[in-house]
Formats: C-alpha cells, structure tokens, sequence
C-alpha cells in the first residue's frame, strides 16, 4: 500500500511541476497569433486534407460555409518546392486569398518526411519504412532521419521562404511544427516490430529524437513570430531503456510540452488528430482526455480521426450508417469539459463532412457550442 500511495504523490508532484513549468493560460491578452482578428485560433474548422483525391483543388468552396471558423489544410513539401529555391506558391497563394475574402483564420499544415521532394533526400540519411498510416498506408517509401542535419537544414530554408511570403497576412494564424516527422506532422515514427529494428540499426536515440524536435521549436519559435505553433500527438514514439508502460509514455507525452513550451512560449498548441466516439478496428491509445487536461492552461484543439460518409467510417465515429449522428457524438466527445470547466479552443473537421446538407445542423451545433462557451 505505501507503495501505492508513493506512486500516486509522485504522479501528483509531476502534474503541479508541469503546471508551473506551462506559460500562464493562454488569452487573447496576452497571446497573439495574428496581424489582425482574433489572437487566438478558436472554432470548428474546415480539414482540406492532403489524402483527398485531386486535393490540390483544395475545395475552397468550403470556406464560406458559416459555420467555419477556420481553415486547416495539409499540404506535401514535394508539392510546393519539386525543385530546390523555386517554389511554386499558387496553391497557397489560392488558399490565402480564400480565406482573407471568407474571413476565415488559417492553420497551415506542411507534410515533409515521407512526402519531401527527391532533392531534399540527396546526401541525407534515409532508410525504407512502410507508411503507416494515411495516403500510402501499407507502402514502403523513403524516409529520411528525424536528427538529420542536412534534410533538416534543407526543411526550415523552405520554411523560411514561406514565412517571408505568409507570415504577415492576418488570416494566417497557426502553422503545424514539422521535420523531424513522418507521415504526417504528427511525433510518431513507423514501430512495427521490423522498424523499431531499423531504427535501432539507424542510431535512433530518445534524445538524438528530441534533440532535433528542440531544434525544431526553437527554429518555428523564431521563424513564425506571428503565428501560434501547433504540435500534434505530443511524445516519444520510441521509448528508451527503462519501463515501457503507460506512465513511461504518459511522462514522455509530458516531457515533450514543456520542452516545447520552453521554445515557443504561450504560442504552443498541442492536439491529437485521431477524434472519434466509435471503434476502429484497430484502435491508437486515446489521447482525448489528456489533451482536454492542459485546456485553459494552453491552446488546445482536435482533428477528427476521419470523415463520418460511409458505413465503415460512420461506424469508427460514433453511429454506424448516421453520418450527422456520428459526427456529433465526435463534436460531443472533443468538447467535454475537464476538471477545470474549460474544453478545448479548435475542432478540425473533414471536409467532407462540411459539404453535404444533411451535416449542416450538426455543424451549426457545433459553432454553437464555442459561441456560448465565448460569452
């Protein structure tokens, strides 16, 4: 039993060491993330994904719809910058223009590792990994080290060129942290059990791992001075020697906010991009309620796990064959209250749940809800 109540003190003791080491909650007066407009990014918000079929029309029709607060769109590095100093910056330029005439606020989200144009990758080390998830799921791909120093190097120049040409617009309010990532932005890394041996065989180390993602905050911290910086599924992926359970990941998880934190001040965001209130068939460690713990503390957000428009996926959201229904068990799940009466600032949802009339109650249902949480 002491041991017990040991436990429990030092859990206790790391939660209040983590609520000093956070900036004071983030409010409009004293954070702000934009020229113009609200400081912070708040509201549902319309998900034009990198994974969409012909995504690169962007379906900025969208951005009209009065429900939307904002917008969030993913877009690949490879299909920006195909060649090394010469950008092509027209899809951007659209998406910003769009959402300036909408008076929408805009989260930018760039895709490198697996998606980096073949330039980036020369003289890089790289080793084949399947992706893991998302676009490509299944594929084997190249995939350059998270530490290194030359893709990295090559990674934040682009970043540079487009905070020269963004950074000042108003609308554009939040940009996702980047580089030493996979997939997606998420901190995740493919561990199957064959990967987790080639990451070994790489020379991954938890702290060449976080050493690169330190770098990373502090290049976003300096680079996007008007932008709040978003980081997605905040951890370690790959646990060093010592325990492997829950409480190791969960003081990863930990770990990882304050170091960014430290960086990026009470500009950070933090989110998981898996929100569902079904059951997928296979299930990632549900990340709600500890995300939903810092909000009022730090700026706080959801991505859905998915659209709600087939039986599959209506099923994994939270009502098999009612995309309204599952959607808005979703809304509900991703707005609950924590413990201390506050829920989270953002909820991105996927475009195609944004498009058929059918959704529109619940996503007025949804504007609702930060609407009086407002007031």
């Amino acid at each position: 039993m002491w041991i017990y109540r040991l436990r429990c003190a030092a859990f206790v003791l790391i939660g209040i060491c983590l609520c000093c080491a956070l900036p004071a909650r983030a409010g409009a007066e004293t954070v702000q993330c934009a020229l113009g407009g609200n400081a912070l990014p708040n509201g549902p918000v319309v998900l034009l994904p990198s994974g969409e079929r012909n995504y690169r029309s962007m379906k900025l029709q969208l951005l009209s719809n009065p429900s939307m607060s904002g917008v969030a769109v993913q877009v690949n590095w490879s299909d920006i910058e195909a060649s090394e100093n010469k950008p092509d910056w027209s899809q951007l330029d659209a998406l910003f223009a769009a959402a300036a005439a909408a008076k929408k606020w805009v989260h930018l989200i760039m895709f490198p590792g697996f998606f980096s144009p073949p330039w980036a990758l020369e003289g890089v080390q790289t080793d084949l990994f399947e992706i893991q998830y998302g676009p490509g799921k299944g594929t084997s791909a190249k995939l350059p080290m998270p530490w290194d120093r030359v893709y990295l190097g090559r990674w934040f120049a682009f970043m540079k060129l487009l905070s020269a040409r963004y950074a000042g617009l108003p609308a554009f309010r939040m940009i996702a942290a980047a580089g030493p990532t996979s997939v997606s932005v998420e901190m995740t890394l493919p561990n199957s059990p064959a990967a987790h041996r080639q990451w070994m065989a790489d020379g991954y180390a938890p702290a060449r791992y976080l050493s690169a993602w330190d770098d990373t905050f502090h290049f976003y911290a300096e680079t996007f001075r008007n932008q709040c910086i978003s980081l997605s599924a905040p951890g370690l992926p790959i646990l060093g020697a010592g325990p492997k359970g829950r409480a190791a990941h969960l003081r990863a998880k930990q770990e990882v906010i304050e170091r960014a934190a430290r960086a990026v001040g009470n500009r950070l965001a933090i989110q998981s991009s898996d929100l569902h209130a079904g059951h997928a068939a296979v299930e990632a460690p549900d990340n709600t309620e500890f995300i939903n713990s810092y909000s009022g503390r730090i700026i706080t957000g959801f991505e859905m796990r998915s659209g709600s428009q087939d039986a599959i996926a209506s099923k994994v959201m939270g009502a098999e064959g009612d995309p309204p229904l599952a959607l808005r068990r979703s809304i509900d799940k991703g707005m609950a209250r924590n413990s201390g009466g506050r829920h989270v600032n953002y909820l991105e949802i996927y475009a195609a749940d944004v498009a058929p009339a059918a959704m529109q109650p619940v996503l007025q249902y949804a504007a609702q809800l930060f609407a009086a949480s407002s007031h």
